[in-house]
């Protein structure tokens, strides 16, 4: 029974992270630039906000963004964050799937604890590789985007990359360590005995 917890909420985390990384992946307020303070920049219009896919400029009533479009000019470290974080995303694809088919309210015929043992592990090692592919990015984008620009805070889109990257980060290591052995994984579940001389009475196995 604990384990079927445990495995349940490293399914939650995971899930939320990967939420966390999509959004991150999606947005372009990663870093937010400014050559002077930030009071000095916004009287000028230059507070700047700079992401995988834009480079941005907020001023009072306008939010004016330039797409990053041209490949070939783009910076090494753009370009590797972006596959990271793509490679992240996608990876979280079959992950959350095979996670649900071994989610103790899912039922696939009589399939052996064992198969869904192998799946569940599957699951929680690219979950684990996709928080590996959103902490390298979310920490190598802001340290190079410093070196090109003065940076003068952090944005809300790597906020979320880290939250939803430690997420999965430790989703995953609950599900690869915690969820019990192949030989009793997906057993923690109450049924009702069938020759029981009460209906209502209940029994259990491997709790």
């Amino acid at each position: 029974m604990v384990a079927t917890c445990l495995h349940l909420a490293g399914f939650i985390c995971s899930f939320i992270g990967w939420i966390g990384v999509i959004v991150a992946t999606s947005t372009n307020d990663w870093v937010v630039t400014c050559g002077y303070t930030i009071t000095t920049c916004r009287k000028m219009d230059e507070l700047g906000s700079k992401g995988l896919w834009a480079d941005c400029v907020m001023a009072t009533g306008l939010y004016h963004c330039k797409p990053l479009v041209d490949i070939l000019i783009l910076p090494g470290y753009v370009q590797a964050c972006r596959a990271l974080m793509i490679a992240a995303s996608v990876l979280g694809l079959p992950a959350i799937f095979l996670l649900i088919t071994v989610l103790p309210c899912i039922r696939m015929g009589h399939e052996p604890g064992a198969a869904k043992y192998r799946r569940s592990q599957l699951g929680g090692i690219l979950i684990i590789l996709l928080a590996m592919c959103g902490v390298v990015a979310t920490i190598w984008f802001p340290v190079c985007a410093h070196r090109e620009t003065t940076i003068m805070s952090f944005g809300y889109s790597l906020y979320t990359g880290w939250i939803g990257s430690a997420l999965c980060l430790f989703g995953g290591c609950i599900i690869v360590c915690c969820s019990g052995d192949a030989q009793t994984f997906g057993e923690n579940r109450f049924y009702y005995a069938s020759g029981s001389s009460s209906p209502t009475h209940a029994k259990s196995a491997h709790v």
